[in-house]
């Protein structure tokens, strides 16, 4: 009789799950073209090989997101399962991605492959995924730094993880902290402009503390005879956003000239919408703030031009928040989350 060990072998680890690399890169591509064209249009500024690899973590961000939300590319948030399942099996499938395991999932094979080839920790995977956790438990943040820890971990932990796939050591800690002041800018810019989409999901990222000072009363900030103190909670925020915006500028002049042309792109075209939010005042919610194409076009030119030109001004007034800050809270607030050798969910288990 044979042995068990003679006729059952395991799984072998392999990048990307055993995927091919260019089917992974063109499902990525397509990908981040339904989830965000203007990142998809700012990512053809990157070299290639930049560009595959940003395409592949990208991926993997939206299908969390997705997951974490019951939606599809960003769609109608759905109310259906258990969030707490969609959760742990978005850390079950990193995990396997991370080492080198198929997942039935391309988005996180695509993971597995960018991870392994640029060094992403899972550290720095489980600092993306707590924000989806937030998300789902229905967390609100009750203080500024509760609002800085959530833009951390929604957007300045992908800010690193995106630098260390442009090329920058995971020991730079000057460079990834000024990738981190970017994604934490881009955030704030997105809170702003979807006040009222977050509120119809039940959902608020404006800081608790924040309403009580302009006397707004809880779950009342979008009712009309509150826009007035609204558009000054915004303009707070956006004034938050210049300076985190102004810091990365002063990281991304140590990029390689296209990931900076890329790079200050976004940042001028999130930073428009920001500034778009406060211009309309009280009519911010109106209407959608959206920067159309011919608007992204001379963004991008501009952007050309400071990245050719490269000479950022260093900031009279920095950022209050720091990712060291940010990262003693984050760390205070519970341990990265241990592997679990638990199996999925059986709506996951592909």
């Amino acid at each position: 009789m044979l042995a068990p060990s003679r006729i059952i072998r395991g799984t072998p680890a392999q990048a990307g799950g055993g995927r091919d690399r260019r089917a992974l890169v063109e499902k990525a591509h397509r990908a981040i073209e339904q989830g965000s064209r203007s990142f998809a249009a700012a990512s053809q500024l990157f070299d290639r090989h930049t560009r595959e690899r940003v395409w592949l973590l990208y991926a993997w961000c939206r299908r969390c997101d997705d997951i974490a939300d019951g939606q599809d590319m960003g769609g109608e948030l759905s109310t259906d399962g258990d969030p707490a399942k969609r959760i742990r099996a978005i850390r079950l499938l990193t995990q396997r991605a991370m080492e080198g395991l198929p997942t039935a999932d391309p988005a996180f094979d695509a993971f597995g492959l960018v991870a392994r080839e640029c060094g992403l920790t899972r550290e720095m995977a489980e600092d993306v995924i707590e924000g989806f956790a937030l998300d789902a438990a229905g967390w609100r943040p009750r203080t500024e730094m509760d609002l800085a820890r959530y833009c951390y971990h929604v957007a300045g932990a992908v800010g690193v993880m995106m630098a260390v796939v442009m090329g920058v050591r995971k020991d730079d800690s000057e460079l990834l902290d000024r990738a981190c002041d970017m994604g934490i800018a881009f955030q704030l810019a997105n809170i702003a402009r979807d006040i009222n989409e977050d509120d119809k999901a039940d959902r608020c990222y404006l800081p608790v503390e924040w309403l009580v000072q302009e006397d707004i009363e809880p779950g009342q900030h979008m009712k009309p005879h509150h826009r007035q103190e609204l558009a000054d909670i915004t303009a707070r925020l956006i004034r938050r956003m210049e300076r985190h915006e102004a810091m990365a500028r002063v990281g991304a002049a140590h990029l390689p000239f296209r990931s900076r042309w890329a790079v200050l792109s976004a940042a001028r075209i999130y930073g428009a919408i920001g500034r778009e939010v406060v211009a309309r005042g009280k009519a911010a919610w109106d209407h959608r703030v959206v920067i159309g194409s011919a608007a992204k076009v001379r963004h991008v030119a501009a952007a050309f031009w400071e990245a050719l030109l490269n000479r950022p001004s260093i900031p009279t007034e920095p950022p209050e928040w720091t990712r060291g800050d940010i990262l003693i809270e984050v760390r205070m607030a519970g341990p990265i989350a241990q592997p679990s050798f638990e199996p999925l969910p059986d709506e996951f288990d592909g």
